[in-house]
């Protein structure tokens, strides 16, 4: 199928997917016009590059992970396995440091309230 048709059946636009192909994360033949053409199972890649996209998996790791769809066996899946444990702890890194600003933020939300009170407690300057 060409571009055109794959952005159609992926719901992704031809743009992204370009992009894709680009970081080497989707692959096509050229006809002889230099027309992309992508095999039927380019769509389910598709759906499953947005799938770890969306999990906040970056392209360069999804680069990683693609060959245990591409070539399964038990070394690519270890592999693949071993890169999304990295990626989870990643991701869990940085929830605690989101967890830790926020209780910053909320520490000095509380003391601008409680001066906001004393100024009210004290009166007219």
């Amino acid at each position: 199928m060409r571009i055109g048709e794959l952005a159609a059946r992926s719901g992704v636009s031809v743009r992204l997917l370009r992009y894709y192909e680009e970081q080497g994360l989707l692959r096509s033949t050229r006809s002889a016009a230099g027309q992309r053409h992508y095999t039927d199972d380019a769509v389910e890649r598709v759906a499953f590059i947005r799938r770890l996209l969306a999990a906040g998996v970056s392209s360069r790791v999804i680069a990683e992970v693609l060959p245990c769809a591409e070539t399964p066996g038990e070394e690519t899946f270890d592999s693949a396995m071993r890169r999304m444990d990295l990626e989870r702890a990643r991701i869990t890194e940085e929830i605690g440091d989101l967890v830790r600003r926020r209780e910053a933020l909320d520490a000095l939300v509380a003391e601008a309230h409680a001066y906001r009170r004393r100024l009210v407690a004290s009166g007219p300057a």
